[in-house]
């Protein structure tokens, strides 16, 4: 199945601006006003280092993951590190990445961190693992998964998790930034794909290269460049997923197992160097994306608003963005995006991660030197 390309056109990009969320200042927070819901936002901690994922504790505790490799227990106003965390090397995009818990949580204490694992002194693969946490430490660690091949220090991990409705867990692995390789488009390499795992870290039964001669059993699907946003639907199980592309070409894809979504040899993104175009438009052999973000959105973290806490949100797509600081309200109907509202555009800067809580809220990780945990709330 291959989705047609589909971009933002000029008049819905205008009315985009037109609706960036008037802010003011308010006594707890600062008043976001939007299209249809009118929050507030509010700061729950500073002082973060580059933090890059987060996880929301039964108990409503916060565990937050900083690139450098702390990881931090944030506690009403107390933030704790947490030792016990895995060694990593922090090198530009690398370090401690992502961190999920298990949908059994309550019963087997399972946390799961993704991190860029030292190799020497040059190279880096991706990894995860998990351990449960005991007071201010983390006990039982283990390494479950590691990326088939080290490669160069410091560029496209992927590194987000998500759970699927039955129990697997996926995770993206990024192309490594090495492009003229075109490791995305091979089956004996992790690079460049979405793969489907056990709980322990094993190849998920039904995967659909398994038994395939030459083919890395783990693989989901293949051909993606950077993906760093990723939610499964609790209800349909469709997998959406955001994706850095070169310059311009970021996209929003539906994940389809065994389907090859064309990185590098197919992109509507352009070079860095010389603005042409990078391979093909398209081909129909590739899956293309459901939509292309312009202008550029540079996505990290993706939430589905499922609960009833912003009941004119219900069901839309929270998609956070880096260099344009911004989250972006995606209404999808009929897997076709129909309208979008820019969030929070230049208010907390770039946006790292974007969570929806048990508790209904929106919660927001900027990426910057001195950032923050942030939660929008009704108002």
């Amino acid at each position: 199945m291959s989705h047609s390309y589909r971009q933002c056109s000029g008049v819905m990009f205008a009315s985009l601006l037109l609706f960036s969320g008037a802010l003011q200042a308010s006594g707890s927070g600062q008043e976001v006003n939007t299209e249809y819901e009118d929050t507030t936002l509010v700061e729950i901690t500073g002082g973060l280092e580059h933090p890059w994922g987060l996880a929301i504790l039964p108990d409503g505790r916060y565990l937050v993951t900083e690139r450098k490799g702390r990881l931090l227990l944030v506690d009403g106003g107390d933030t704790t590190t947490i030792s016990g965390t895995p060694e990593v090397k922090a090198v530009n995009q690398g370090g401690l990445l992502d961190v999920v818990l298990h949908p059994e949580y309550e019963d087997n204490g399972w946390i799961y961190l993704t991190y860029s694992k030292p190799e020497n002194a040059d190279d880096t693969r991706l990894a995860m693992g998990r351990a449960r946490l005991d007071g201010d430490r983390l006990s039982e660690w283990e390494v479950l998964f590691e990326q088939d091949r080290a490669s160069s220090a410091g560029r496209h991990y992927g590194a987000r998790m998500a759970w699927m409705n039955d129990g697997t867990l996926l995770l993206t692995v990024g192309d490594r930034g090495e492009d003229e390789k075109n490791r995305p488009q091979h089956l004996d390499d992790h690079a460049g794909s979405v793969l489907r795992l056990t709980a322990t870290g094993a190849a998920a039964e039904g995967n659909p290269f398994a038994g395939q001669e030459g083919a890395l059993p783990e693989i989901y699907s293949y051909g993606h460049r950077n993906i760093q946003g990723i939610i499964v639907h609790p209800d349909t199980g469709e997998i959406w997923v955001t994706e850095h592309g070169p310059r311009g070409g970021d996209e929003l894809n539906l994940i389809e197992a065994g389907n090859n979504y064309g990185w590098p040899e197919v992109s509507l993104g352009r070079d860095y160097r010389s603005e042409e175009q990078f391979g093909e438009r398209s081909n129909g052999d590739m899956t293309g994306p459901v939509y292309e973000f312009l202008p550029t959105l540079a996505p990290s973290g993706l939430a589905l608003v499922s609960g009833d806490t912003y009941p004119a949100w219900q069901g839309n797509l929270l998609a956070g963005g880096l260099r344009a600081e911004r989250v972006l309200r995606v209404v999808l109907e009929e897997q076709e995006v129909v309208h979008l509202e820019e969030l929070l555009l230049k208010t907390v800067g770039r946006i790292r991660d974007v969570r929806e809580g048990p508790d209904g809220h929106i919660y927001v990780l900027n990426d910057e030197e001195d950032a923050g945990l942030f939660r929008l709330e009704p108002r």
